[in-house]
Protein backbone atom coordinates (compact mmCIF):
# COMPACT_ATOMS: atom_id res chain seq x y z
CA UNK A 1 0.00 0.00 0.00
CA UNK A 2 2.86 2.28 0.63
CA UNK A 3 3.35 3.14 -3.11
CA UNK A 4 2.88 6.45 -5.44
CA UNK A 5 -0.38 6.43 -7.47
CA UNK A 6 -1.87 9.28 -9.97
CA UNK A 7 -5.61 8.72 -8.53
CA UNK A 8 -6.87 7.29 -5.34
CA UNK A 9 -10.83 6.86 -5.12
CA UNK A 10 -12.59 5.92 -2.07
CA UNK A 11 -15.92 4.53 -2.12
CA UNK A 12 -17.30 2.19 -4.52
CA UNK A 13 -20.54 3.85 -5.78
CA UNK A 14 -21.71 4.23 -9.29
CA UNK A 15 -19.89 7.61 -9.72
CA UNK A 16 -16.53 6.49 -8.48
CA UNK A 17 -16.67 3.13 -10.12
CA UNK A 18 -17.13 4.57 -13.91
CA UNK A 19 -14.45 7.31 -13.07
CA UNK A 20 -11.87 4.43 -11.46
CA UNK A 21 -12.51 3.16 -14.71
CA UNK A 22 -12.29 5.70 -17.08
CA UNK A 23 -8.98 7.16 -15.41
CA UNK A 24 -7.40 3.70 -15.65
CA UNK A 25 -8.39 3.26 -19.38
CA UNK A 26 -6.73 7.13 -20.09
CA UNK A 27 -3.61 5.41 -18.61
CA UNK A 28 -3.85 6.68 -14.55
CA UNK A 29 -2.05 4.36 -12.05
CA UNK A 30 -5.35 4.11 -9.83
CA UNK A 31 -6.09 3.14 -6.25
CA UNK A 32 -9.88 2.07 -5.13
CA UNK A 33 -10.35 1.63 -1.48
CA UNK A 34 -13.84 1.23 0.16
CA UNK A 35 -14.58 1.24 3.97
CA UNK A 36 -17.52 -1.25 3.16
CA UNK A 37 -16.87 -5.07 2.53
CA UNK A 38 -19.21 -4.79 -0.67
CA UNK A 39 -19.60 -2.88 -3.81
CA UNK A 40 -21.67 -0.07 -4.89
CA UNK A 41 -21.78 2.19 -1.26
CA UNK A 42 -24.80 4.12 -1.60
CA UNK A 43 -25.79 2.47 -4.83
CA UNK A 44 -25.30 -1.42 -3.95
CA UNK A 45 -27.98 -3.86 -4.34
CA UNK A 46 -28.57 -6.10 -0.80
CA UNK A 47 -28.52 -9.72 -1.15
CA UNK A 48 -29.67 -12.07 0.58
CA UNK A 49 -32.85 -10.74 1.42
CA UNK A 50 -32.09 -11.29 5.51
CA UNK A 51 -29.41 -8.51 4.56
CA UNK A 52 -32.15 -5.78 3.58
CA UNK A 53 -34.02 -6.66 7.43
CA UNK A 54 -30.90 -6.29 8.99
CA UNK A 55 -30.06 -2.96 7.58
CA UNK A 56 -33.16 -1.60 8.33
CA UNK A 57 -33.11 -3.16 12.10
CA UNK A 58 -35.71 -5.85 11.40
CA UNK A 59 -34.93 -8.16 14.23
CA UNK A 60 -37.33 -10.99 12.93
CA UNK A 61 -36.19 -11.06 9.91
CA UNK A 62 -38.09 -12.06 6.47
CA UNK A 63 -41.09 -14.68 6.60
CA UNK A 64 -41.03 -17.69 5.02
CA UNK A 65 -43.62 -16.35 2.16
CA UNK A 66 -40.97 -14.26 0.43
CA UNK A 67 -38.86 -17.29 -0.93
CA UNK A 68 -35.11 -18.25 -1.00
CA UNK A 69 -33.25 -15.05 0.77
CA UNK A 70 -30.49 -15.32 -2.11
CA UNK A 71 -33.06 -15.06 -5.23
CA UNK A 72 -33.04 -11.45 -3.79
CA UNK A 73 -31.05 -8.29 -4.96
CA UNK A 74 -32.93 -5.23 -3.77
CA UNK A 75 -31.66 -1.89 -4.99
CA UNK A 76 -30.78 0.43 -2.41
CA UNK A 77 -31.23 3.62 -4.89
CA UNK A 78 -33.74 2.66 -7.67
CA UNK A 79 -32.98 3.91 -11.37
CA UNK A 80 -33.57 2.93 -14.91
CA UNK A 81 -31.05 3.60 -17.95
CA UNK A 82 -32.43 5.63 -20.92
CA UNK A 83 -32.00 3.15 -23.56
CA UNK A 84 -30.20 5.93 -26.12
CA UNK A 85 -28.55 7.92 -22.85
CA UNK A 86 -25.08 8.93 -21.43
CA UNK A 87 -24.88 5.70 -19.03
CA UNK A 88 -25.54 3.30 -22.17
CA UNK A 89 -22.89 5.11 -24.14
CA UNK A 90 -20.39 4.29 -21.63
CA UNK A 91 -21.10 1.35 -20.78
CA UNK A 92 -21.19 0.29 -25.00
CA UNK A 93 -17.89 2.65 -25.97
CA UNK A 94 -15.88 0.77 -22.83
CA UNK A 95 -17.24 -2.68 -23.44
CA UNK A 96 -18.55 -3.08 -19.75
CA UNK A 97 -22.14 -4.31 -21.54
CA UNK A 98 -19.90 -8.26 -21.94
CA UNK A 99 -20.12 -8.34 -18.18
CA UNK A 100 -24.11 -7.42 -17.87
CA UNK A 101 -27.62 -8.30 -19.75
CA UNK A 102 -30.21 -5.76 -19.75
CA UNK A 103 -34.09 -6.09 -20.02
CA UNK A 104 -36.67 -3.59 -21.59
CA UNK A 105 -38.67 -1.97 -18.77
CA UNK A 106 -42.32 -3.16 -19.95
CA UNK A 107 -44.19 0.30 -19.50
CA UNK A 108 -44.03 3.79 -18.54
CA UNK A 109 -46.98 5.41 -17.15
CA UNK A 110 -47.94 8.92 -16.03
CA UNK A 111 -50.69 9.75 -13.02
CA UNK A 112 -53.18 11.98 -13.27
CA UNK A 113 -56.47 12.32 -11.53
CA UNK A 114 -55.70 9.46 -9.22
CA UNK A 115 -55.71 7.49 -12.28
CA UNK A 116 -52.81 6.25 -14.36
CA UNK A 117 -52.09 5.79 -17.96
CA UNK A 118 -49.45 5.26 -20.19
CA UNK A 119 -47.03 7.59 -21.21
CA UNK A 120 -47.63 8.49 -25.27
CA UNK A 121 -44.72 9.39 -26.64
CA UNK A 122 -45.25 8.76 -30.67
CA UNK A 123 -47.51 10.03 -32.89
CA UNK A 124 -49.97 6.60 -32.98
CA UNK A 125 -49.70 6.59 -29.56
CA UNK A 126 -50.20 10.01 -28.51
CA UNK A 127 -53.98 9.45 -31.20
CA UNK A 128 -54.93 6.62 -28.96
CA UNK A 129 -54.17 8.15 -25.83
CA UNK A 130 -57.17 8.36 -22.92
CA UNK A 131 -54.89 11.24 -21.55
CA UNK A 132 -56.18 14.51 -24.11
CA UNK A 133 -59.41 15.15 -25.89
CA UNK A 134 -59.61 14.64 -29.65
CA UNK A 135 -58.38 18.45 -30.35
CA UNK A 136 -55.51 18.42 -27.74
CA UNK A 137 -54.11 14.96 -29.62
CA UNK A 138 -53.97 17.31 -32.76
CA UNK A 139 -51.84 19.77 -31.15
CA UNK A 140 -49.68 17.55 -29.32
CA UNK A 141 -49.21 15.18 -32.42
CA UNK A 142 -47.98 18.57 -34.15
CA UNK A 143 -45.83 19.32 -31.34
CA UNK A 144 -43.78 16.06 -31.57
CA UNK A 145 -43.10 16.52 -35.05
CA UNK A 146 -41.69 19.83 -34.41
CA UNK A 147 -39.70 18.23 -31.85
CA UNK A 148 -38.52 15.34 -34.04
CA UNK A 149 -37.80 17.28 -36.83
CA UNK A 150 -35.82 20.16 -34.97
CA UNK A 151 -32.14 20.54 -35.39
CA UNK A 152 -30.23 23.07 -33.54
CA UNK A 153 -27.71 23.61 -36.20
CA UNK A 154 -30.62 24.06 -38.41
CA UNK A 155 -32.94 27.26 -38.43
CA UNK A 156 -35.36 26.22 -41.57
CA UNK A 157 -36.25 23.33 -38.33
CA UNK A 158 -36.93 26.46 -36.17
CA UNK A 159 -40.79 27.52 -36.86
CA UNK A 160 -39.43 30.91 -35.51
CA UNK A 161 -38.37 29.24 -32.29
CA UNK A 162 -34.98 30.83 -31.09
CA UNK A 163 -33.53 27.49 -29.19
CA UNK A 164 -31.39 29.81 -26.96
CA UNK A 165 -34.03 32.35 -26.18
CA UNK A 166 -36.87 31.03 -26.51
CA UNK A 167 -38.72 29.59 -23.04
CA UNK A 168 -40.30 26.59 -22.89
CA UNK A 169 -43.50 28.56 -21.62
CA UNK A 170 -43.91 30.24 -24.89
CA UNK A 171 -43.38 26.85 -27.17
CA UNK A 172 -45.99 25.11 -25.88
CA UNK A 173 -48.13 28.51 -26.02
CA UNK A 174 -47.26 28.66 -29.76
CA UNK A 175 -48.39 24.82 -30.23
CA UNK A 176 -51.66 25.48 -27.65
CA UNK A 177 -50.85 22.82 -25.47
CA UNK A 178 -53.23 22.38 -21.84
CA UNK A 179 -51.83 22.05 -18.55
CA UNK A 180 -52.02 18.73 -18.55
CA UNK A 181 -50.32 17.86 -21.57
CA UNK A 182 -47.66 20.28 -20.60
CA UNK A 183 -47.49 18.36 -17.41
CA UNK A 184 -47.03 14.70 -18.65
CA UNK A 185 -44.22 16.35 -21.29
CA UNK A 186 -42.53 18.14 -18.94
CA UNK A 187 -42.13 15.40 -16.28
CA UNK A 188 -42.82 12.39 -18.20
CA UNK A 189 -41.14 12.81 -21.57
CA UNK A 190 -38.36 15.67 -20.58
CA UNK A 191 -38.39 14.28 -17.46
CA UNK A 192 -37.77 17.24 -15.15
CA UNK A 193 -38.76 17.00 -11.45
CA UNK A 194 -39.86 20.54 -11.29
CA UNK A 195 -41.56 23.19 -13.10
CA UNK A 196 -38.32 25.63 -13.28
CA UNK A 197 -37.70 24.43 -16.45
CA UNK A 198 -40.85 26.43 -18.47
CA UNK A 199 -39.07 29.89 -18.21
CA UNK A 200 -35.22 28.89 -19.22
CA UNK A 201 -34.38 28.20 -22.99
CA UNK A 202 -36.00 25.62 -24.75
CA UNK A 203 -33.08 23.69 -26.51
CA UNK A 204 -32.70 21.47 -23.73
CA UNK A 205 -36.36 20.12 -22.75
CA UNK A 206 -36.36 19.52 -26.37
CA UNK A 207 -33.25 17.49 -26.68
CA UNK A 208 -34.56 15.82 -23.81
CA UNK A 209 -37.73 14.92 -25.77
CA UNK A 210 -35.80 13.94 -28.32
CA UNK A 211 -33.49 11.86 -25.60
CA UNK A 212 -36.81 9.86 -24.32
CA UNK A 213 -38.17 9.58 -28.18
CA UNK A 214 -35.13 8.25 -29.28
CA UNK A 215 -34.56 5.46 -26.47
CA UNK A 216 -38.42 4.17 -27.28
CA UNK A 217 -37.30 3.94 -30.83
CA UNK A 218 -34.76 1.27 -29.94
CA UNK A 219 -36.88 -1.20 -27.80
CA UNK A 220 -40.28 0.10 -28.29
CA UNK A 221 -42.03 -0.94 -25.14
CA UNK A 222 -40.35 1.76 -22.89
CA UNK A 223 -37.16 4.20 -23.25
CA UNK A 224 -35.87 2.41 -20.17
CA UNK A 225 -33.40 -0.77 -19.44
CA UNK A 226 -32.52 -2.67 -16.43
CA UNK A 227 -29.42 -4.86 -15.91
CA UNK A 228 -30.37 -8.50 -14.91
CA UNK A 229 -29.99 -9.06 -10.70
CA UNK A 230 -30.28 -5.11 -10.24
CA UNK A 231 -28.72 -2.06 -10.27
CA UNK A 232 -25.22 -3.51 -8.34
CA UNK A 233 -23.46 -5.37 -11.47
CA UNK A 234 -22.91 -1.60 -12.99
CA UNK A 235 -20.37 -0.19 -10.42
CA UNK A 236 -19.12 -4.28 -10.76
CA UNK A 237 -18.48 -4.06 -14.05
CA UNK A 238 -16.70 -0.58 -13.95
CA UNK A 239 -14.64 -2.40 -11.34
CA UNK A 240 -13.78 -4.98 -13.42
CA UNK A 241 -12.97 -2.80 -16.38
CA UNK A 242 -10.39 -0.87 -14.34
CA UNK A 243 -9.02 -3.58 -12.86
CA UNK A 244 -7.66 -4.59 -16.50
CA UNK A 245 -6.12 -1.92 -17.29
CA UNK A 246 -3.73 -2.22 -13.34
CA UNK A 247 -6.55 -0.60 -11.01
CA UNK A 248 -5.82 -1.80 -7.84
CA UNK A 249 -8.85 -2.23 -5.38
CA UNK A 250 -9.35 -2.44 -1.90
CA UNK A 251 -12.77 -3.44 -0.10
CA UNK A 252 -12.99 -3.66 3.61
CA UNK A 253 -10.26 -1.09 3.91
CA UNK A 254 -10.28 1.72 7.05
CA UNK A 255 -10.02 5.24 5.91
CA UNK A 256 -8.37 6.95 8.66
CA UNK A 257 -7.27 10.30 7.25
CA UNK A 258 -6.86 12.17 4.06
CA UNK A 259 -3.45 13.10 4.20
CA UNK A 260 -3.19 17.29 2.55
CA UNK A 261 0.00 19.29 2.51
CA UNK A 262 -0.25 23.41 1.85
CA UNK A 263 -4.04 22.65 1.22
CA UNK A 264 -3.47 20.08 -1.58
CA UNK A 265 -4.13 16.37 -0.97
CA UNK A 266 -1.31 14.04 -0.98
CA UNK A 267 -2.25 10.76 0.64
CA UNK A 268 -4.46 8.89 2.22
CA UNK A 269 -3.65 6.61 5.31
CA UNK A 270 -5.08 3.16 6.23
CA UNK A 271 -4.57 0.76 9.16
CA UNK A 272 -0.71 2.81 9.98
CA UNK A 273 0.37 3.05 5.91
CA UNK A 274 -0.10 6.07 3.90
CA UNK A 275 -0.71 5.44 -0.07
CA UNK A 276 0.34 8.75 -1.90
CA UNK A 277 -1.55 10.28 -4.63
CA UNK A 278 -1.85 13.65 -6.48
CA UNK A 279 -6.03 13.17 -7.42
CA UNK A 280 -8.21 12.17 -4.77
CA UNK A 281 -11.94 10.80 -5.76
CA UNK A 282 -14.35 10.12 -3.03
CA UNK A 283 -18.26 10.37 -2.05
CA UNK A 284 -19.31 12.25 0.46
CA UNK A 285 -19.37 10.03 3.30
CA UNK A 286 -15.70 10.31 3.43
CA UNK A 287 -15.19 13.91 3.42
CA UNK A 288 -17.80 15.50 5.95
CA UNK A 289 -15.93 18.96 6.47
CA UNK A 290 -15.85 19.58 2.18
CA UNK A 291 -19.87 19.31 1.72
CA UNK A 292 -23.04 20.63 2.38
CA UNK A 293 -26.84 19.17 2.83
CA UNK A 294 -28.20 20.02 0.07
CA UNK A 295 -32.35 18.29 1.07
CA UNK A 296 -33.13 15.09 1.73
CA UNK A 297 -34.51 12.08 -0.38
CA UNK A 298 -37.20 9.39 0.59
CA UNK A 299 -37.60 6.37 -0.80
CA UNK A 300 -39.63 3.26 0.04
CA UNK A 301 -38.53 0.02 -1.27
CA UNK A 302 -42.10 -2.33 -1.22
CA UNK A 303 -42.64 -5.97 -1.71
CA UNK A 304 -45.67 -7.04 -3.46
CA UNK A 305 -46.89 -10.39 -4.79
CA UNK A 306 -49.12 -8.98 -7.44
CA UNK A 307 -48.26 -6.38 -10.25
CA UNK A 308 -49.61 -2.95 -10.45
CA UNK A 309 -52.90 -1.91 -11.11
CA UNK A 310 -53.30 -0.58 -14.27
CA UNK A 311 -50.33 -1.78 -15.88
CA UNK A 312 -51.38 -4.39 -18.15
CA UNK A 313 -49.92 -6.82 -15.76
CA UNK A 314 -46.29 -5.67 -16.17
CA UNK A 315 -43.35 -7.06 -14.85
CA UNK A 316 -41.97 -3.72 -14.94
CA UNK A 317 -42.38 -0.59 -14.99
CA UNK A 318 -42.11 3.40 -14.49
CA UNK A 319 -45.01 5.39 -12.84
CA UNK A 320 -44.06 9.67 -12.38
CA UNK A 321 -46.58 11.61 -10.02
CA UNK A 322 -46.06 14.90 -11.73
CA UNK A 323 -46.19 17.25 -8.88
CA UNK A 324 -49.16 19.49 -10.11
CA UNK A 325 -51.34 16.63 -9.83
CA UNK A 326 -50.42 16.65 -6.23
CA UNK A 327 -49.67 20.09 -5.10
CA UNK A 328 -46.10 19.35 -4.40
CA UNK A 329 -42.82 21.24 -6.09
CA UNK A 330 -41.14 18.14 -7.20
CA UNK A 331 -42.37 14.77 -8.42
CA UNK A 332 -43.03 11.08 -7.41
CA UNK A 333 -41.69 8.60 -8.99
CA UNK A 334 -42.11 4.69 -8.75
CA UNK A 335 -39.98 2.25 -10.06
CA UNK A 336 -41.26 -1.22 -10.12
CA UNK A 337 -39.18 -4.85 -11.26
CA UNK A 338 -39.58 -8.32 -10.19
CA UNK A 339 -38.65 -12.12 -10.54
CA UNK A 340 -38.46 -11.14 -14.24
CA UNK A 341 -35.23 -9.79 -13.68
CA UNK A 342 -33.56 -11.91 -11.29
CA UNK A 343 -34.28 -9.44 -8.10
CA UNK A 344 -36.88 -11.12 -6.48
CA UNK A 345 -38.26 -14.87 -5.88
CA UNK A 346 -40.27 -16.09 -7.94
CA UNK A 347 -43.77 -14.27 -8.10
CA UNK A 348 -42.98 -11.35 -6.65
CA UNK A 349 -42.32 -7.76 -7.05
CA UNK A 350 -39.98 -4.72 -5.87
CA UNK A 351 -41.95 -1.51 -6.38
CA UNK A 352 -39.60 1.74 -4.99
CA UNK A 353 -41.43 4.92 -4.25
CA UNK A 354 -39.19 8.27 -4.37
CA UNK A 355 -39.18 11.88 -4.13
CA UNK A 356 -37.34 14.60 -2.66
CA UNK A 357 -38.48 15.97 0.61
CA UNK A 358 -40.18 19.13 1.28
CA UNK A 359 -42.13 18.84 4.43
CA UNK A 360 -41.40 17.08 7.72
CA UNK A 361 -43.42 14.61 7.59
CA UNK A 362 -41.91 13.19 4.19
CA UNK A 363 -43.70 9.18 4.73
CA UNK A 364 -47.27 11.55 4.21
CA UNK A 365 -46.08 13.46 1.33
CA UNK A 366 -45.59 9.60 -0.74
CA UNK A 367 -48.83 8.54 0.00
CA UNK A 368 -50.39 8.72 -3.24
CA UNK A 369 -47.85 6.52 -4.77
CA UNK A 370 -48.02 4.03 -1.91
CA UNK A 371 -51.85 3.76 -2.29
CA UNK A 372 -51.18 2.89 -6.26
CA UNK A 373 -49.06 -0.30 -4.82
CA UNK A 374 -51.76 -1.79 -2.34
CA UNK A 375 -51.48 -4.09 -1.01
CA UNK A 376 -48.02 -4.19 0.14
CA UNK A 377 -46.56 -6.88 1.81
CA UNK A 378 -43.15 -5.50 3.06
CA UNK A 379 -42.19 -1.59 3.34
CA UNK A 380 -38.81 -0.33 3.77
CA UNK A 381 -38.35 3.50 4.84
CA UNK A 382 -34.89 5.29 4.14
CA UNK A 383 -34.50 8.78 4.13
CA UNK A 384 -31.45 9.84 3.15
CA UNK A 385 -29.94 13.23 2.85
CA UNK A 386 -28.52 14.73 0.04
CA UNK A 387 -24.93 16.08 -0.51
CA UNK A 388 -22.96 18.37 -2.19
CA UNK A 389 -19.17 19.48 -2.47
CA UNK A 390 -18.75 23.06 -1.26
CA UNK A 391 -15.48 23.16 -3.50
CA UNK A 392 -14.31 22.65 -7.36
CA UNK A 393 -10.96 20.69 -6.09
CA UNK A 394 -8.87 23.34 -8.43
CA UNK A 395 -7.14 23.77 -5.15
CA UNK A 396 -7.30 20.90 -3.11
CA UNK A 397 -7.50 17.92 -5.92
CA UNK A 398 -9.93 16.43 -3.73
CA UNK A 399 -13.21 15.92 -6.19
CA UNK A 400 -16.01 14.37 -4.51
CA UNK A 401 -19.31 13.41 -6.21
CA UNK A 402 -22.95 14.54 -5.74
CA UNK A 403 -25.29 12.39 -3.15
CA UNK A 404 -27.85 10.17 -5.84
CA UNK A 405 -30.83 12.59 -6.54
CA UNK A 406 -34.90 11.07 -6.73
CA UNK A 407 -34.97 11.02 -10.64
CA UNK A 408 -35.13 7.31 -11.75
CA UNK A 409 -32.68 7.47 -14.91
CA UNK A 410 -28.99 7.91 -14.73
CA UNK A 411 -28.27 11.11 -16.52
CA UNK A 412 -27.83 13.17 -13.69
CA UNK A 413 -25.20 10.83 -12.32
CA UNK A 414 -23.58 10.93 -16.00
CA UNK A 415 -23.20 14.89 -15.72
CA UNK A 416 -21.93 14.79 -12.30
CA UNK A 417 -19.24 12.11 -13.90
CA UNK A 418 -18.26 14.24 -16.75
CA UNK A 419 -18.76 17.61 -14.84
CA UNK A 420 -15.46 15.61 -12.17
CA UNK A 421 -13.66 14.76 -15.31
CA UNK A 422 -13.46 18.12 -16.61
CA UNK A 423 -12.50 19.81 -13.16
CA UNK A 424 -9.51 16.86 -13.01
CA UNK A 425 -8.12 16.75 -16.60
CA UNK A 426 -9.08 20.35 -17.78
CA UNK A 427 -10.64 18.79 -21.01
CA UNK A 428 -14.37 17.68 -21.86
CA UNK A 429 -15.29 14.32 -21.54
CA UNK A 430 -15.29 12.72 -24.90
CA UNK A 431 -16.88 9.02 -24.99
CA UNK A 432 -14.32 8.44 -27.89
CA UNK A 433 -11.63 8.58 -25.44
CA UNK A 434 -13.05 5.46 -23.84
CA UNK A 435 -13.46 3.16 -26.48
CA UNK A 436 -10.97 0.33 -25.80
CA UNK A 437 -7.68 0.25 -27.31
CA UNK A 438 -7.86 -1.80 -30.90
CA UNK A 439 -4.75 -4.31 -29.12
CA UNK A 440 -6.26 -4.24 -25.68
CA UNK A 441 -6.21 -6.28 -22.92
CA UNK A 442 -9.24 -7.85 -22.94
CA UNK A 443 -11.73 -9.52 -20.02
CA UNK A 444 -10.59 -12.86 -19.67
CA UNK A 445 -12.69 -14.50 -21.95
CA UNK A 446 -10.83 -13.23 -24.89
CA UNK A 447 -7.79 -13.95 -23.55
Amino acid sequence: MDEEYDVIVLGTGLTECILSGIMSVNGKKVLHMDRNPYYGGESSSITPLEELYKRFDMADGPPESMGRGRDWNVDLIPKFLMANGQLVKMLLYTEVTRYLDFKVIEGSFVYKGGKIYKVPSTETEALASNLMGMFEKRRFRKFLVFVANFDENDPKTFEGVDPKDTTMRDVYKKFDLGQDVIDFTGHALALYRTDDYLDQPCLETINRIKLYSESLARYGKSPYLYPLYGLGELPQGFARLSAIYGGTYMLNKSVDEIVMEKGRVVGVKSEGEVARCKQLICDPSYVADRVRKAGQVIRVICVLNHPIKNTNDANSCQIIIPQNQVNRKSDIYVCMISYAHNVAAQGKYIAIVSTTVETAEPEKEIEPALELLEPIDQKFVAISDLFESIEDGTESQVFCSRSYDATTHFETTCNDIKDIYKRMTGTDFDFENMKRKQNDVFGEDEQ
